[in-house]
């Protein structure tokens, strides 16, 4: 039993981090009423978090190999302690965005550092079933947020989601320093600052920008200067990595087709499984009049379903072909989604979800253990952390790109619902309504037309969601497809003789990996996945 103490150790400090993406959804009309909100710092709760954690979590794997993996996990949940206590004491949006921002920079250390632990713990068999575990926790912690963020907002307060989380931060940093041990010797390369700082202003940039378009619209000339910017910054962090000798993320890793696939992967799978759920939400309370613990329950469907697929199939897929598992993963996810959109008509309720989010949940629970043991395979042990960066990266800016996505899609969508019946001021209405600000919006209006726009904000609010859905789902199909062709072995070379083996892709002529290899030290196109499965 004692050997799945670091697995628990790492589980535990996953499960804060992810619950922490999603267990503020139900909270946010709460907030509005008690911190006099805006939708825009409703977004900001939501994004700070998530931009800070994928715009950092790539330099702080960097820092990781640097330092050490096990001495960067324990300081980023110290750190992660310290931000509960700082969001639930909030006076403000303001204190509340800025202290969700330094969760943020504790979470982006942890979630560097997790797959490189768990390869440093388990080997063989048994690292399949640490990674089944992991993926079902980190499938489930998702759909369990809201839950739970329901469950306290509801029966205490909303500050409690995250004064609650103190005494279970101090546990796992105990458990941390007396069941982890470091994966390898700490590398002594100079820090990436040029890399860290370009990298993070053009994810910071790109996110604004999106968020942006949700107030001022796509034809707005500011939301066209942050996308560019965006993508100056980005070309910059390029030509930076290019030249510098300690670069935090090796570019050469982008000319292999599976890490590149990963990578979009991970950036799809959040955006069209996960991102819904906020506008999902809002639509259940302050539309429907759900109470938020009703509201968070709605999405244990996704959360049984991913917890059981991970925990029972880990151990059965740990060395099947990754193409085919994380391809139908994604699928099973925008087909689920499209479910949803489909039952979403009319006057459906919260059960026209629940079919559509169990298929979600069992592509959740496909793809997640599979990409993160996949992810580690194609880069050597002292690069871990920077793999690992690059591939948290992707999931968490998929968080951050989705919430500020699907709010212009649900935004626009209600719109035109609202002006098809003759609504006054329908983008004023549609802003309202997406930023859960229905009820104050009906008590505002004359009584004699305070029916009509209930009824019409029923209609938008549908609406909306189905939308969201809909473009979620249509991601993650597309995600599906495009990443099975990326991620396809090449056809297997012949053996040169019958005592020689056959030369994986990227390698030299001696079986090692070649001089033009794209991942040196072994870390080939699939070079070390079959010898997981040993």
């Amino acid at each position: 039993m004692r050997k799945w103490l670091p697995l628990l150790t790492v589980c535990l400090g996953t499960l804060m981090l992810l619950i922490d993406v999603t267990i503020v959804i139900v909270a946010l009309p709460d907030m509005v009423d008690v911190l006099d909100a805006s939708f825009r710092a409703l977004q900001w709760v939501m994004d700070a978090y998530a931009l800070a954690l994928g715009a950092l979590v790539l330099g702080a794997g960097s820092i990781a190999d640097r330092v050490g993996h096990r001495r960067a996990y324990v300081v980023g949940l110290a750190l992660f302690a310290v931000s509960w206590l700082m969001c639930g004491l909030a006076p403000n949006s303001g204190a509340l965005i800025a202290a969700r921002a330094v969760q943020g920079v504790g979470a982006a250390a942890m979630f560097a550092t997790t797959f490189a632990l768990l390869n440093n713990a388990y080997t063989g068999r048994d690292r399949g079933s640490a990674y089944g575990i992991w993926g079902a926790v980190s499938g489930a912690s998702a759909a369990l947020g809201p839950i739970l963020g329901g469950l306290l907002t509801e029966g205490a307060s909303w500050r409690w989601i995250f004064l609650v989380n103190l005494p279970v931060s101090a546990a796992a940093i105990l458990l941390c320093r007396t069941t982890l041990t470091e994966a390898h010797a700490p590398v002594r390369r100079r820090i990436d600052v040029p890399g860290m700082a370009s990298f993070s202003a053009a994810a910071a940039c790109a996110t604004y920008g999106l968020i942006r378009a949700n107030e001022d619209g796509w034809s707005s000339v500011g939301v066209w200067w942050l996308l560019v910017g965006a993508a100056l910054l980005l070309a910059g962090f390029v030509a930076i990595e290019a030249r510098t000798r300690h670069a935090m993320f090796d570019l050469a890793l982008l000319r292999n087709r599976s890490f590149v696939a990963v990578l979009l992967a991970g950036l799809l799978l959040t955006f069209a499984a996960f991102t819904t759920f906020t506008y999902t939400s809002i639509w259940l309370q302050s539309v429907l009049g759900m109470s938020p613990l009703a509201a968070g329950l709605t999405g244990l469907p996704l959360s049984v379903t991913a917890f059981g697929v991970s925990a029972v199939l880990g151990r059965v897929l740990h060395g099947r072909r990754p193409d085919l598992v994380i391809g139908a993963g994604l699928l099973f996810v925008g087909l689920g989604s499209l479910l949803t959109a489909a039952l979403l008509r009319g006057p459906a309720g919260w059960p026209s979800l629940l079919p559509g989010l169990a298929l979600v949940g069992v592509g959740v629970g496909l793809a997640t253990p599979i990409l993160g043991s996949f992810s580690m395979s194609l880069v050597p042990a002292d690069r871990g952390g920077m793999a690992a960066g690059a591939v948290n990266t992707a999931r968490q800016l998929g968080f951050a790109f989705g919430i500020a996505a699907l709010g212009s899609v649900f935004t626009t969508r209600a719109q035109s619902i609202l002006a098809g019946r003759d609504i006054p001021d329908p983008g004023r209405v549609a802003h309202a309504i997406v930023g859960g600000q229905t009820p104050g919006l009906l008590r505002a209006a004359p009584a004699a037309g305070r029916q009509l726009l209930d009824s019409a904000a029923h209609a938008a609010g549908v609406a909306g969601v189905q939308a969201t859905f809909a473009v979620a789902g249509a991601v993650g199909v597309i995600a599906g497809l495009l990443v099975t062709v990326l991620m396809r072995p090449g056809r297997p070379r012949p053996a040169a003789s019958a005592d020689r083996p056959p030369v994986a892709e990227g390698a030299g002529a001696d079986g090692g990996p070649g001089p033009g290899s794209p991942a040196r030290s072994g870390t080939g196109r699939w070079a070390t996945w079959p010898a997981q499965r040993r």
